[in-house]
């Protein structure tokens, strides 16, 4: 397809997705880095999270432009943490560092940063690195929320958020039977990572496989999924505007 062509090919989709239904929140399962850097030829196939790091700015500036206002990235899982290779880790939480501090860590920021996951899991300078974005764009008042998953288990998450609830209701001097006799949905919700935040109305993964590999679990109870073929580097803002558009095509039942 020629630069005209995907030009207006983009201004037609983006003309169908304005006019129907738009999500609020996206969730983004960034996948296929390292498969994108081999199809490309790349030495080193971690490079390929220097460039699916610095897409993650494209993506925002699309949402920006459609007036989407949560986005959630999934960078890294605990299981991603645990299992990888030293050296491509490593790799990965510089790669992180460096695009927090260069893109998101600004006086300017136009998005406020939040973070899910557990830091303790982090080494010092990449925990540090993401601190210091949260409170750089703490203030910011644009409405842009951009929350990243770092160290991020949607069941570690549960598990956190209930034993922060039984603490709570412990210190109030709440007994087990009153708790479990009064225990709701929202009791939970408020002890989650992303406490105060929607949830997704649309989780898109990329690369092509097609599960939720334990992202956002609780949250994405009623979300739509939308599962690309490409590579994450390789994603395009027509893919990303294909997927608005089934969104916008599916009549949303919240359970039924």
């Amino acid at each position: 397809m020629t630069d005209l062509l995907h030009a207006l090919y983009a201004r037609r989709l983006r003309r169908q997705v304005v006019a129907g239904p738009l999500p609020r929140h996206v969730g983004l399962i960034i996948d296929g880095n390292r498969r994108w850097a081999r199809q490309q030829g790349l030495a080193n196939p971690s490079i390929g999270h220097k460039y699916g790091a610095d897409h993650i700015a494209h993506v925002m500036t699309w949402c920006e432009g459609l007036g989407i206002d949560h986005l959630t990235v999934f960078l890294c899982s605990t299981e991603n943490l645990q299992r990888r290779g030293d050296e491509e880790v490593a790799y990965l939480l510089r790669v992180i560092e460096q695009m927090v501090a260069d893109r998101l860590d600004q006086p300017d920021a136009r998005w406020r940063v939040h973070v899910a996951g557990l830091l303790d899991m982090l080494p010092d300078s990449t925990a540090r690195a993401l601190k210091s974005a949260v409170e750089a764009t703490r203030t910011c008042d644009t409405g842009f929320h951009l929350t990243l998953a770092i160290g991020y288990g949607g069941r570690q998450e549960v598990i956190d958020a209930l034993r922060e609830l039984l603490y709570e209701r412990a210190e109030a001097g709440e007994s087990m039977r009153e708790l479990a006799a009064t225990l709701s949905v929202d009791d939970i919700a408020r002890h989650l990572y992303t406490a105060g935040q929607p949830d997704p109305d649309l989780v898109i993964r990329t690369s092509g496989e097609q599960r939720m590999s334990n992202f956002l679990l609780w949250q994405s109870a009623y979300s739509e999924l939308y599962f690309c073929e490409a590579y994450w580097p390789a994603f395009r803002e027509i893919d990303f505007l294909r997927a608005l558009r089934s969104f916008a095509a599916r009549q949303r039942r919240f359970g039924g």
